[in-house]
C-alpha cells in the first residue's frame, strides 16, 4: 500500500531491501525463525548464497549467512506526512494542535459515544467549548497512547508505559558505503533490533537506534556514553568502518508495552490494535505499542481499524 501511494502521489521513496546478518549458528537459528514467521504472514524473505553476499556487498561481514527482505524500503517521512495531513483536511478533517486531552468520559459505557475534555497551554480554566462529543475514539497517540488508555479503561485494564530511547549515529567517511539496510540478527528477549545501518533518500549512512530504557519520554539528549557500545556492535557486521568518522547525531523515543519484544510469531509485545468492546467500551479503539514500523504500515493499520469499526466482519482485534 505504501509503495502504491508513493508512486501515485510522487512521494520520494526507494526499495533498498534489508539484510539481516548472522555471524554464528545461534544467530542463524534466529534468522530461521524470522524467515518462518515472515513466510507465515506472506512477507517475502530469502537466504542469500555466500557468492551473492560477496558480489553485492563485499564490505559486509556475515559469517553464517544473510536473510534478505526483498520488499523493505525507505520513504521521505516528511513528504509522506505532509501529503497525509493535506489529504485529511481536503476530506473535511480538522486538526487541532497544542491541545491536551485531560479526560475522556464514556457516555453510557460508550454506547452513546464519548465526551473528550481538552485544554490548551495558555488556558487558565476549562470551558464548555473545550468539550467534544464523538461516537468513536481512536487512540493513536504514540508516546501518549497508554495515558489515553488509562483515562478510559478501569484500573484492572490500565497499563504502565515503557519508553525506549534510541540514539542515532552519523557517518562522515566515504567508505564503506553499503546500498542495503543492514540489521544484526535479533537477540531473544531484547527490546530492540540492534544498532543497524540505515540510509536516507540521499544515500547517506547513519546507524541506530540503539536501546536505552528511560522514564522520561521527553529526554532526547544524546548520551555520549552510548557511542562506544554502538561502535562495537557496528563493527561486528561492518569491520572496515572508520570508528573516528562515527559520531552522535540525534535521539528518538519508542513507545513500548514492556521491556521485551518476545519472539517472532508468539509473544511479540507491540502493535496492540483492538476495539475495547469486549471490555465494555464499544467504539474505543486502542493502538498501543506502535513503534517506527507504524509509519510505513499506517495505511494498512487505518484500513484494519476501519474494518474493526465499520466492516462486515464485526469486531476485530490483533
Amino acid at each position: 500500500m505504501m509503495y502504491d501511494l508513493c508512486a501515485k502521489r510522487g512521494i520520494p521513496h526507494r526499495n533498498t531491501r534489508k539484510w539481516i546478518l548472522a555471524q554464528d549458528d545461534q544467530q542463524m537459528g534466529e534468522l530461521e525463525k524470522v524467515h518462518q514467521f515472515a513466510s507465515s504472514i506472506g512477507v517475502p524473505t530469502r537466504f542469500l548464497s555466500p557468492r551473492e553476499i560477496q558480489e553485492r556487498e563485499p564490505e559486509v561481514r556475515a559469517e553464517a549467512g544473510v536473510l534478505e527482505s526483498e520488499s523493505t524500503g525507505i520513504v521521505d517521512s516528511h513528504a509522506l506526512m505532509a501529503f497525509l495531513e493535506g489529504d485529511y483536511e481536503e476530506r473535511g478533517g480538522d486538526i487541532v494542535f497544542h491541545t491536551a486531552v485531560t479526560n475522556i468520559e464514556p457516555i453510557h459505557h460508550g454506547e452513546a459515544g464519548y465526551r473528550i475534555h481538552t485544554r490548551r497551554p495558555d488556558q487558565a480554566q476549562p470551558s464548555s467549548d473545550d468539550v467534544i462529543e464523538v461516537e468513536t475514539v481512536i487512540n493513536s497517540a504514540g508516546l501518549g497512547a497508554i495515558a489515553i488508555n488509562n483515562l478510559v479503561m478501569p484500573p484492572d485494564r490500565q497499563r504502565t508505559p515503557y519508553f525506549a530511547k534510541g540514539s542515532y549515529f552519523s557517518y562522515s567517511a566515504a567508505r564503506p558505503k553499503p546500498k542495503t539496510l543492514l540489521y544484526p540478527a535479533p537477540v531473544p528477549g531484547h527490546g530492540g533490533l540492534g544498532t543497524h545501518l540505515t540510509l536516507d533518500m540521499a544515500g547517506r549512512i547513519r546507524f541506530g537506534p540503539d536501546l536505552e530504557w528511560v522514564d522520561d519520554p521527553t529526554d532526547l539528549t544524546p548520551n555520549p556514553a552510548r557511542l562506544s557500545e554502538a561502535l562495537d556492535m557496528i563493527q561486528t557486521y561492518l569491520p572496515t568502518i572508520d570508528r573516528a568518522a562515527v559520531d552522535l547525531d540525534y535521539c528518538g523515543m519508542r513507545p513500548k508495552l514492556g521491556h521485551t519484544s518476545g519472539t517472532f510469531g508468539s509473544t511479540f509485545a507491540d502493535f496492540y490494535i483492538c476495539e475495547e468492546r469486549d471490555h465494555g467500551f464499544p467504539g474505543f479503539v486502542n493502538l498501543l505499542g506502535i513503534e517506527s514500523p507504524g509509519l510505513t504500515s499506517s495505511l494498512a493499520i487505518a484500513e484494519f481499524v476501519d474494518e474493526i469499526l465499520y466492516g462486515d466482519k464485526g469486531v476485530g482485534t490483533r
